[in-house]
């Protein structure tokens, strides 16, 4: 061997455990066909004008240097009071509050700072393809449990066969992500249950909060008898506000947590962009009138898009929440969720995202695909008409 080829493996073993993102290559394919991106979960519409100029403003008034590490401390008050109103929860922003980079960062910062190597998280599948990549980032080894279509619940022994004494954490997403799933409050109490039973935490990301649609409501693992004080909500501005690449995330966990999280948050970002934690103080005084609207606005493209699957030929599972719906494709004659979506990304112009991504086994979701409705109408509309080809294909 010459001295100078290297003599060691310089990638490490835990970044071959995962691939780079499906969604995020789709969104490259989309553009690449020029295709419609009903792959990944950004919204093509604008953000509150509140927001932008308060950001804008904010710039030019030079809030342009760090702010404090953990969140600029009228940011984390703002998170604090819509919180008291929403969840109804009491939180203290100087102990209880940390700004992160967007809920990604929120999410993996907590799991350094809470989970040791060698510990056990469990994740409900299908799931957001961050998730097992960021137990293996921890050197925790994840577990998986279903959930079961069509409601997408899951089973409770196969839930209390996955905690043993190894069980360190618990990652919940509700509103589901890809599933649409909303967990009701006697679900939340069973898994509850066996995290106060095992002493594990709840990671319980909370990012589509106000996408819910009727008759459901969202309730947070943090307002379940006994589990405050060991919930960790991630959210963020993304979603709610139609601000995705701002990247403006928070955690709320109790202050022994959040001290850890801190330290963790410190040194993998310093801190949130200043002027932006600035924007998100006035987006966390927006009305409630604009939560409502927000629900409303997306439950009307909810019945678009439930509209122009069904009559393209495919099985849907019809969201309680977040902004995606899960489709089978098993009428379409396609041999994998890869093959179909290579091919309605480059024949017919529109972008899913295949279903194995969001399964340990991809197998599993190889008759499957997500769509998003984060979109204009005019945009779900030109989507429905490219996606009408696929009629004479379902079998």
């Amino acid at each position: 061997m010459s001295a100078l080829e290297p003599k060691k493996e310089h990638v490490s073993r835990k970044a071959g455990l995962f691939t780079e993102s499906v969604i995020r290559e789709m969104t490259r394919e989309a553009i690449k066909y020029g295709a419609i991106n009903l792959a990944q979960g950004f919204p093509d519409f604008a953000a509150p004008e509140e927001i932008k100029r308060a950001a804008i403003e904010a710039i030019a008034g030079d809030v342009n240097q760090y702010a404090i590490t953990w969140g600029a401390q009228p940011f984390r008050q703002a998170i604090a009071d819509k919180v008291r109103w929403s969840l109804g929860l009491e939180i203290d922003p100087e102990t209880e509050i940390t700004v992160t980079c967007g809920s990604t960062e929120g999410m993996i910062a907590a799991m350094l700072a809470t989970v040791d190597p060698d510990e056990e998280v469990i994740i409900f599948e299908p799931f957001y393809e961050n998730y097992a990549p960021d137990a293996i980032i921890s050197g925790a080894r994840p577990r998986y449990v279903p959930l079961h279509p069509p409601r997408w619940e899951f089973d409770p022994e196969e839930l209390r066969r996955a905690f043993n004494r190894r069980t360190k954490a618990i990652i919940l997403c509700n509103p589901n992500n890809p599933t649409g799933k909303v967990f009701t409050r006697e679900e939340l109490e069973s898994i509850a249950a066996f995290c106060q039973e095992y002493d594990a935490l709840c990671l319980t990301d909370e990012i589509y909060e106000h996408i819910v649609y009727e008759p459901c409501a969202h309730i947070s693992m943090a307002q379940i008898a006994g589990m405050r004080e060991r919930t960790v909500i991630v959210n963020s501005l993304s979603k709610t506000y139609s601000v995705t690449g701002w990247r403006v995330g928070y955690c709320i966990a109790p202050p022994k947590i959040t001290s850890a999280i801190r330290k963790v948050h410190d040194f993998l970002t310093v801190g949130a962009a200043a002027p932006l934690q600035a924007a998100g103080t006035a987006a966390m005084h927006l009305p409630r009138e604009y939560y409502a609207a927000l629900r409303r606005d997306y439950a009307r493209r909810r019945e678009l898009l439930l509209g122009a699957l069904e009559e393209a030929g495919f099985g849907v599972w019809r969201p309680d929440g977040a902004y995606y719906i899960m489709t089978d494709i098993s009428h379409f004659g396609f041999s994998n969720d890869i093959e179909f979506a290579r091919a309605l990304v480059r024949d017919v112009g529109v972008a899913c995202v295949p279903g194995s991504s969001f399964y340990s086994q991809p197998a599993r979701g190889a008759q499957q695909v997500r769509f998003c409705f984060c979109k204009k109408e005019e945009t779900l509309l030109a989507a429905a008409e490219r996606l009408h080809r696929l009629t004479k294909r379902a079998r």
